[in-house]
């Protein structure tokens, strides 16, 4: 075997895929995963766990998987991560982990996010568990949403030895994993509510239907109800629009909505009465990862899709994976133009966009070239649905009925990035709540650093 290239991965035929719901990527099998680990350096000063948010033994784990012993490579990973199953599909290993990779100076960086996934896939399948306290120490934690956030610190306090209550607001446990990622990147019952049930069997009890701030405070929390710290991951929910003419227009939806509304009520599955208007031919407005699952999900419920992007290919936030996948199964990319307008008829429904065409100018704050519209070059594309992926910020609820709460100028909870701490004693926040819209991963990293935090906090009380 040629040890600069890595093992393939098998993956659903893209014309097949983009009819159905089904998981895209494959995985490695026992015989695949042995031979990709296999091509890991073993490097004592290991480059890959310095990408790693959630400090995973990389070197570790995957010797584990080179010999044979995936149970014991499970171990390893969850003294780390509660949620390797869904890191391993939906982390961008590519900068971060993979990015530093040694074997990727010459060749092909080591497949790490496709081990981890094996590896959780493997435990899952032969009723593998994370291991439990072996004592609790009488401590109260609440923790707020049930996101990669909140069931990360909730896993690493319980690990601990803490008594923890996660308080989700949805009917079901796992945040943007269950309602924000389609269900061919991240199926829900083989993966997600696998990995929230480890995340239950370290002794985290789980309450849904509770919103903080109506149900319950978190003044109530920590005066009436015995909790001795809180920490808030409840994340990024409230979407945000451009402000043009006939963004009230009906079918027109927020990314978040559109796939809310798949994910949650089914509207992927037939004989499921969701109410969404799926259309016949959708532009999605927007660029990132969740632009991507928009588009792929109305390719999949039957529309012609196109992605409207003010910038260019290269500055393309999204996974190199996730557009390649996209384009794949048919999406269109209408790049370096940007809607000024949408249309609506009579009914007051939307009937397509007026879009400008854009040419990129001189770097803007974040360091890729701004866009500038091209005077005279407006024209108008059909649409029955039009999908604003441009990104979320914090719901204020929990921030204004909390008592001595900073927020910033953008709403989101004040916060540490080191331990999580906020500026009310006894709260710690992390994830989309405290920075805005980011990863699965940035997310995780933040609930162990407040976990971290938090035991610090209880250990000197």
């Amino acid at each position: 075997m040629d040890v600069l290239k890595r093992v393939p991965v098998r993956e659903q035929d893209a014309v097949v895929r983009s009819a159905n719901f089904e998981e895209v990527c494959l995985g490695y099998n026992e015989e695949e995963a042995m031979a990709e680990a296999a091509r890991c350096l073993g490097c004592k000063n290991a480059q890959c766990m310095k990408g790693c948010p959630v400090s995973i033994d990389i070197p570790g784990f995957i010797g584990q998987v080179k010999e044979g012993n995936f149970e014991e490579a499970y171990q390893i990973i969850s003294k780390s991560s509660a949620l390797p199953a869904v890191c391993g599909r939906v982390c961008p290993q590519e900068t971060q982990c993979e990015g530093k990779c040694i074997r990727g100076i010459k060749g092909e960086p080591v497949a790490i996010g496709k081990l981890e996934r094996f590896v959780a896939d493997w435990a899952r399948e032969h009723g593998i568990k994370p291991a439990k306290a072996e004592k609790m120490n009488g401590h109260k934690v609440a923790v707020i949403g049930s996101g990669p956030a909140g069931l990360t610190c909730a896993g690493d306090l319980a690990k601990m030895g803490y008594d923890v209550t996660i308080f989700e607001a949805l009917h079901e446990a796992g945040g943007v994993l269950i309602y924000g990622i389609p269900e061919f990147r991240l199926p829900k019952q083989k993966v997600v509510a696998a990995e929230v049930e480890n995340v239950k069997s370290l002794g985290v009890k789980i309450e849904t239907n509770v919103v903080i701030g109506k149900s319950v405070t978190i003044d109530e929390l920590m005066e009436e109800e015995g909790f001795e710290a809180v920490f808030i991951g409840s994340g990024a929910g409230l979407p945000k629009f451009m402000g043009i003419p006939g963004e009230q227009a009906m079918g027109v939806f927020s990314a978040n909505e559109f796939l809310t509304r798949n994910n949650l009520m089914k509207a992927f599955l037939e004989g499921y009465d969701t109410p969404i208007k799926a259309g016949k031919k959708v532009i999605v407005v927007g660029g990132g990862n969740v632009a991507m699952d928009a588009a792929r999900t109305a390719k999949r419920l039957g529309a012609e899709v196109h992605i409207v992007y003010r910038r260019s290919e290269e500055e393309l936030p999204a996974r190199v994976e996730e557009v390649h996948h996209a384009k794949e199964e048919g999406v269109i990319f209408d790049l370096l133009q940007n809607p000024v307008e949408l249309l609506v008829d009579d009914a007051g429904c939307v009937k397509g966009a007026k879009i400008i065409k854009m040419e990129l100018g001189e770097p803007d704050a974040s360091g890729r070239r701004r866009p500038v519209e091209v005077p005279g070059s407006e024209y108008e594309i059909e649409a029955d649905v039009v999908i604003m992926s441009l990104g979320t910020s914090p719901n204020p609820l929990i921030s204004s009925t909390t008592k001595g709460l900073d927020v910033n100028k953008w709403k989101c909870i004040v916060a540490d990035e080191a331990n999580g701490a906020t500026s009310k004693e006894g709260v710690y926040a992390g994830g989309d709540a405290v920075t805005g819209a980011a990863t699965v991963i940035l997310a995780m990293g933040a609930g162990k650093a407040a976990a971290k935090g938090i035991d610090e906090y209880l250990s000197n009380k």
